[in-house]
């Protein structure tokens, strides 16, 4: 097999995400052999190092030795069984680990399939609970620039105009509020008054306030301040909504915490779990949420108020496994610390963009570390002549538009850090004018 033979196949029967296929005519897709580290090997002996984690799923690496064998330990004894009516052991073990680690409050676990239908099961949830009280609220407050997902609910709440506003006509009703403009906590503070001024308006029709805490990554790594989070915590109680955490892209360390909600202390209503909860081996979202949200589920079953919600891998055996061999991996290997001198690399290393005189802004919460260019000209497609540039060099680099970031495994050291900067460092330079 070849890069090329294996292309044209490909071309031939599959419709790929969040591509315009036509581009395939002009720019090759690079069929992947095997993954080993940080790297991606091609069928032409290419390698290149995954500095964003495969859409910031992989957390250990590529093929990681121990969370195969947990994989194939778990495939000799159960793959998959129903989750209505019966249970596993995989799944009880991950949903108290999970109990335990996320802040106080948060004691039941709904389990889904990826990050988009976990953001759907808390909407839905969130709404139900009103409901089963005799309240219709079905209005979500979401940022400005945010993005939760492409499934119907999801899309609804989001605000990144590329994703949404072919399907406006098709949404569920959502109101945005401005996001902080940047990462101080005056701009936090000013932009609590208009969530406030939205809830004094319309609380009592409003179930949610749905939020990327920290880091809006597919809303171009846009990073703000946590007071942001505190605040608005405060409001939701105030008014009361439900707050829902989506830490979909940012939990499981890429902030720097274990979840991005601790830095600000709180316990929202809901959280979102996915990408980096199985070390993105396999697809698998959890909802935590409340006790108190979950007993107003709980009823006989004339009365009609259970929370009808499924998927067919609803809790899957071995994505469990994935998720627990994930877990084993934070715990054996003191990993949260780790990452503070990993960051603190990062944080060091990418001050040499700050020279360049088309780069506006240089930002990083984390292991997230994010250029915005300047004078970009959308029709120019530099992102696209980035990509391209590093990708030679054995870099994989996707920049979001105008702004080109790195997301690495954690298992990334501080030599392949260096190559990737320089890559990205001589790929702006040379090409973002």
């Amino acid at each position: 097999m070849t890069n090329k033979s294996l292309m044209e196949k490909d071309l031939k029967y599959i419709w790929h995400p969040c591509t315009q296929m036509k581009d395939h005519e002009q720019f090759p897709l690079i069929p992947i052999k095997k993954g080993e580290g940080v790297y991606l090997y091609d069928y032409d002996g290419n390698r290149y190092i995954d500095s964003i984690s495969s859409w910031w799923v992989n957390l250990f690496g590529h093929s990681n030795q121990y969370i195969n064998e947990k994989i194939k330990e778990q495939l000799d004894i159960l793959e998959h069984t129903i989750f209505a009516g019966f249970t596993h052991e995989q799944a009880i073990k991950l949903a108290s680990r999970i109990v335990d680690i996320t802040p106080d409050g948060l004691q039941k676990v709904f389990f889904a399939d990826n990050g988009s239908t976990g953001v759907e099961v808390a909407l839905k949830m969130s709404f139900h609970y009103f409901k089963n009280q005799g309240e219709t609220r079905p209005y979500f407050i979401s940022l400005t620039n945010s993005y939760h997902g492409e499934t119907i609910g999801a899309l609804s709440v989001g605000d990144v105009g590329l994703y949404k506003e072919t399907y406006e006509d098709i949404l569920i009703k959502s109101i945005q509020t401005p996001v902080p403009k940047d990462q101080t906590k005056e701009s936090a503070i000013e932009a609590i008054k208009s969530l406030e001024e939205l809830l004094k308006e319309g609380a009592h029709e409003i179930s949610a306030f749905i939020v990327e805490p920290l880091v809006q990554c597919a809303g171009s790594m846009h990073m703000y301040h946590s007071e942001y989070l505190i605040q608005a915590s405060k409001l939701c109680k105030k008014y009361g909504i439900h707050l829902i955490a989506d830490e979909v892209a940012v939990g499981f360390g890429r902030t720097g915490t274990l979840f991005a909600i601790e830095s600000a202390n709180i316990t929202p209503d809901f959280m979102v779990l996915s990408k980096g909860l199985t070390g993105g081996y396999l697809p698998l979202s959890l909802v935590v949420t409340t006790d108190d949200i979950y007993k107003h589920f709980y009823f006989d079953y004339s009365e009609n108020k259970a929370f009808l919600h499924s998927h067919s891998y609803t809790g899957n055996a071995l994505a469990c496994a994935a998720a627990n061999a994930t877990l084993d991996i934070f715990e054996n290997e003191n990993i949260i610390e780790k990452l503070k001198e990993k960051s603190e690399y990062i944080k060091k290393k990418i001050e040499i963009f700050k020279k360049l005189s088309n780069v506006k802004e240089v930002r990083q919460t984390g292991m997230i570390a994010a250029i915005e260019l300047k004078g970009y000209d959308p029709s120019k497609r530099i992102g696209r002549q980035i990509y391209d540039y590093a990708l030679k060099r054995g870099v994989f680099i996707r920049p979001l538009g105008d702004v080109v970031y790195l997301m690495p495994p954690y298992t990334i050291t501080d030599e392949q850090l260096d190559i990737i900067i320089h890559i990205a460092y001589e790929a702006v330079n040379n090409f973002a004018h």
